[in-house]
């Protein structure tokens, strides 16, 4: 069972960038999609051809906006995680699938950015929010796998969560100590919802000890071409899928021109049950 999560910046122009011939030539059967930013009517065809299809597009024309492609009809859909501060924006769409012998509960995240790391009024109140997304989205996460493990269901929630989690996830730690998205209260968050018996990030238990592999790279500058770049799309899956994962890595552009976003695809490859 192979699994991708991609932030694709805009689906109309990741179709431009070559979207399409991705999803083909990778064969996934199930990938979670962020900041697709477009009505569901303008969602280009070829970005689905072959897949059921969930989308939460949100009430922010423009932006945010996640979604769901599998191979198999999703069983249940479900919008947003019961915060109403949150669940209009488009942020967090949830199915349960039978897929590839697997009972799944699967979850397509995009977590707020959270501003800059200034001072002004209005970065603060973008950080502050982002802590409160956070808070609410904790205790979601606990109820989300414990409905799953009830529902005799693994458990896997994917995308953009806008952290690196440690020092292994970005290049430039050590200029980036006060850099939003690498902040200790996020980098806590993080660490807290892992866990032996809660969630296990799968790329990283497949790769220990090891820089990256970065999902993220700005668009300015050599930040591409020099790898300088952050790893803050994840795929946090239940102990017992995470322990079929037998290959994880990210899809990283041969070139800068063949970027079909900022970010990269992550995927794995679960063993089928």
């Amino acid at each position: 069972m192979r699994v991708a999560t991609v932030n694709v910046n805009g689906i109309r122009a990741a179709v431009r960038r070559g979207f399409a011939d991705w999803l083909a030539t990778r064969d996934c059967d199930l990938v979670a999609l962020q900041e697709v930013r477009a009505p569901s009517d303008l969602v280009p065809p070829e970005a689905l051809a072959g897949y059921h299809y969930c989308y939460h597009p949100g009430d922010r024309a423009g932006r945010n906006g996640v979604a769901l492609l599998s191979r198999a009809a999703p069983l249940a859909i479900r919008e947003g995680f019961g915060t109403p501060a949150f669940d209009a924006e488009g942020r967090y769409v949830e199915a349960d699938l039978d897929l590839n012998g697997w009972r799944l509960t699967v979850g397509s995240l995009y977590l707020p950015k959270g501003g800059r790391a200034d001072d002004s009024a209005a970065e603060l109140a973008r950080y502050t929010r982002k802590l409160r997304f956070l808070r609410s989205f904790r205790p979601y996460l606990t109820r989300a796998r414990l409905r799953a493990r009830e529902q005799g269901r693994e458990f896997l929630v994917m995308g953009d969560f806008n952290i690196a989690h440690t020092r292994l996830d970005l290049r430039n730690w050590r200029t980036n100590g006060r850099s939003v998205g690498f902040l200790p209260e996020e980098r806590e968050w993080f660490g807290s919802v892992l866990g032996p018996r809660r969630l296990v990030d799968v790329v990283r238990r497949l790769h220990p000890g090891e820089d990256g592999p970065y999902s993220w790279w700005s668009w300015m500058g050599n930040a591409f071409t020099t790898d300088t770049g952050w790893r803050i799309d994840y795929q946090l899956a239940t102990p017992a899928l995470a322990a079929a994962a037998t290959a994880a890595g990210t899809d990283r552009a041969a070139s800068y021109d063949a970027r079909m976003s900022d970010h990269a695809p992550v995927v794995v490859d679960y063993a089928d049950r």
